[in-house]
C-alpha cells in the first residue's frame, strides 16, 4: 500500500523560495514572512517526505538529490494551482483572458512581436504579456508555469515540455559590409579562421549554434562575448567579427547594407523556429486558439 503524503501549499512555496534565493532568509524576505515560518515549512516537508531537501552550503543552502528530484514536482503543483485561479476568473468572467508568452531574444527582436499585435487584434479581450530571455530563462519559466507558450530555436531536451516546427530559421554568417569576403564566393569554414568570433551569453541557443558551427570545423577562434544580438550586430558592422544569427533578426540589417553576409560551406544545419509548451497540466483555451492562430499559414508570414 502507498502511504499518502500530505503536504502544504505554504510547505511548498517557502520550499521553492529557498530554492530560488539560496538560504531561509532571503526566502522569508522574498514571501515577506518570518525566517522561523520558513524553517519551519522546510522541516515539516522533509519529515513527510522522510528526506533531507537541503544542504547547508557555506552561510546558503543547496538542494540535497532528493531536494533536486523533488524541486520540479512542487514547480508544478504551485504553478498551476496559480493556472487554475487564472482559468477560474477567466471562466466567471471576473478577467479577462490573460496568455503569457515566452521567447528567446532572437524571436522576440524579429517576430513574436508581429504574432502577439495580430493574435490580440483578433481577440482584443486578450491581454498578451512577453518575458524575454536565454534558453535557460525561458525554459524554466515554461517547467515552472510562469509562462503559458514559449518561442525558441533548437527544442527543448524535456519530455515535460511539448514542441511544434512553425517556421523556417535561416542562419547566416554576418560582418561588417565593407568585408573583403561579404557578399562574395562560398567560403570554407577554414577561411574564417582568422577572424574573432563574436558570441551571446552563456546559456544563450545562439551561443550553443555558433560554438557547435565551430566546434564541427574544427576552428580554434578568439572569441568575445557580447550582451545581445543588437550588441552583436554593432560589432560586427564595425569590423571586430563575425557571427552567425538567424536571419530573421538580421534581415533590415542586411537590406540596408549595414551588415555584410558571408556565404560558407558546409553551412549551419537547416533549423526551424519552435512554439513549446508544458504538457503537464490542462491547456487553457486562450492557450489553444494561441497555438492554432501561430501553427495557420497565414500567420507564417508574419516575420516577413
Amino acid at each position: 500500500m502507498v502511504s499518502r503524503v500530505s503536504v502544504t501549499l505554504t510547505q511548498l512555496r517557502s520550499f521553492l523560495a529557498v530554492v530560488r534565493a539560496g538560504s531561509v532568509t532571503a526566502a522569508a524576505d522574498e514571501l515577506v514572512v518570518t525566517q522561523p515560518s520558513v524553517s519551519a515549512a522546510l522541516a515539516a516537508l522533509a519529515r513527510e517526505l522522510d528526506a533531507p531537501l537541503f544542504a547547508r552550503d557555506g552561510r546558503g543552502l543547496r538542494l540535497t538529490p532528493a531536494g533536486e528530484a523533488f524541486a520540479p514536482y512542487a514547480a508544478d503543483v504551485v504553478g498551476l494551482l496559480e493556472q487554475g485561479a487564472v482559468a477560474v476568473r477567466e471562466a466567471s468572467a471576473a478577467a479577462a483572458s490573460v496568455l503569457r508568452i515566452a521567447a528567446f531574444t532572437t524571436a522576440a527582436e524579429s517576430f513574436v512581436l508581429v504574432l502577439m499585435h495580430a493574435f490580440a487584434a483578433e481577440r482584443p479581450g486578450t491581454r498578451v504579456t512577453l518575458a524575454v530571455g536565454n534558453r535557460e530563462q525561458v525554459f524554466a519559466g515554461l517547467l515552472g508555469h510562469a509562462s503559458d507558450v514559449a518561442f525558441a530555436g533548437r527544442p527543448p531536451e524535456d519530455d515535460r515540455l511539448t514542441t511544434r516546427a512553425f517556421l523556417p530559421n535561416r542562419l547566416v554568417l554576418i560582418s561588417a559590409p565593407t568585408d573583403p569576403l561579404a557578399g562574395g564566393a562560398t567560403v570554407t569554414p577554414g577561411a574564417l579562421r582568422e577572424r574573432s568570433w563574436l558570441l551571446r551569453e552563456p546559456g544563450s541557443g545562439t551561443r550553443a549554434v555558433n560554438e557547435r558551427f565551430l566546434e564541427a570545423a574544427g576552428l580554434s577562434v578568439r572569441t568575445l562575448t557580447v550582451g545581445s544580438n543588437g550588441a552583436i550586430k554593432q560589432a560586427a558592422r564595425v569590423g571586430l567579427g563575425v557571427a552567425l544569427l538567424s536571419y530573421d533578426a538580421v534581415a533590415a540589417d542586411v537590406e540596408a547594407g549595414l551588415l555584410g553576409v558571408i556565404a560558407v560551406d558546409p553551412a549551419p544545419a537547416p533549423r526551424d523556429w519552435h512554439v513549446v509548451r508544458s504538457r503537464v497540466g490542462p491547456v487553457r483555451p486562450v492557450v489553444a486558439d494561441f497555438l492554432a492562430f501561430v501553427t495557420s499559414p497565414h500567420a507564417r508570414t508574419a516575420p516577413a
